[in-house]
């Protein structure tokens, strides 16, 4: 996708949106009636009662149902009587959405996500939850009403068709060669790729915006998100660029030539789960949301490359876990968010990164 599509796209996106949010509030005012009471359960087993006659679960998240089926079915083997519907949306369409339904009291799902950018936006739609109440781990509790449930790992991934092992980048230095110049690298344009920069001192947001303006420089394919860079990889059109190592796993294992490339550090961003205000099935979302989190949500998860890693590297679990494996293997170190602050901080370096990489369409 070139520079010149990216607001006419994202112009398209924004009108659906507010088409959608003009939709929900003459539902709102049709039907008149306000979201369901919180639950007052403060056990898991009474939170499994009052979710049973509720029915079903809701949940919303930027991923693949292939992905989350494993979890769902255990979720279900677990909880029986409870209906889960899954849809995959993208976090920022989910963010709007949102915003528009809980603006018109009508939220029609139960479990959101948020991570990156999304995540600020996306504190004041969370319901007041003390997970402690339902075993949540403590150090899975993110800004008191969030759930850390998986990482998605940022990494630079090559096409083994097109590039041999040996002649991978292997730093980010090595990504400016002149051998990757006029399209030989897709970089997805909103810079996220470039978080560890914002969060490593070693690196530093200063020297971030140098180093974009020389990968700019390169003229490099620009697409509007990481699953696209990620089908421009697999598929030969551009032999190295941005991915996400959750999406490199799944497409290996059904034998594309994809590999992770040994450029380090990187951001293995944190996503979070949490139960918007005016959910219509307020107690099943918690309930699916707690489960997600326990070791038998988390052994769900695990096989399709979505659970929760370190803050920081450690290759503990590499033989158990093939997020930390993959990333070990190669040799690339990670740091994770700790707080809000962070999130605050990213939020005034993405935009400098676009405008660095020549991708800000504002």
């Amino acid at each position: 996708m070139n520079r010149a599509r990216l607001p006419a796209d994202r112009r398209r996106r924004a009108a659906v949106l507010t088409a959608l949010g003009l939709v929900v509030a003459l539902l709102a005012t049709a039907c008149g009636s306000g979201p369901p009471p919180d639950p007052k359960a403060k056990d898991l087993d009474t939170l499994y009662q009052e979710a049973k006659a509720e029915g079903q679960v809701i949940w919303f998240a930027p991923k693949p149902e292939s992905q989350m089926r494993p979890a769902i079915d255990a979720f279900k083997k677990k909880y029986p009587g409870i209906d889960v519907k899954y849809t995959n949306k993208k976090a920022p369409d989910l963010v709007t959405q949102l915003n528009v339904e809980q603006a018109a009291e009508r939220v029609s799902f139960d479990v959101s996500n948020a991570g990156g950018l999304t995540v600020l936006p996306s504190l004041d739609m969370a319901a007041k939850v003390d997970w402690a109440d339902y075993q949540v781990p403590s150090d899975q509790v993110f800004a008191d009403d969030f759930v850390y449930v998986w990482a998605v790992p940022k990494v630079w991934a090559y096409n083994t068709d097109a590039v041999a092992a040996k002649n991978a980048p292997a730093s980010w230095d090595d990504l400016l060669a002149s051998r990757w110049n006029d399209g030989k690298l897709t970089v997805e344009s909103r810079g996220s790729f470039m978080t560890v920069w914002d969060q490593d001192p070693s690196l530093g947001s200063d020297a971030a915006l140098d180093y974009a303006s020389r990968l700019a420089k390169l003229n490099p394919h620009y697409t509007e998100n990481t699953t696209q860079a990620h089908a421009n990889i697999v598929s030969g059109q551009t032999p190295v660029g941005t991915d996400l190592i959750n999406l490199v796993l799944e497409d290996q294992a059904k034998g594309a030539p994809i590999s992770v490339a040994p450029v380090g550090p990187t951001n293995a961003n944190k996503s979070y789960l949490f139960v918007p205000k005016g959910s219509p099935h307020p107690a099943a979302g918690r309930l699916l949301t707690a489960f997600l989190a326990s070791a038998e949500g988390q052994a769900a998860l695990v096989d399709t490359y979505n659970s929760v890693i370190p803050t920081d590297t450690d290759c503990t679990q590499a033989a158990t876990n093939k997020v930390i494996g993959a990333l070990c293997k190669a040799g690339v170190k990670w740091f994770s968010e700790t707080d809000v602050k962070q999130y605050e901080q990213f939020s005034a370096f993405f935009p400098k990164v676009e405008d660095a990489l020549g991708t800000d369409v504002n």
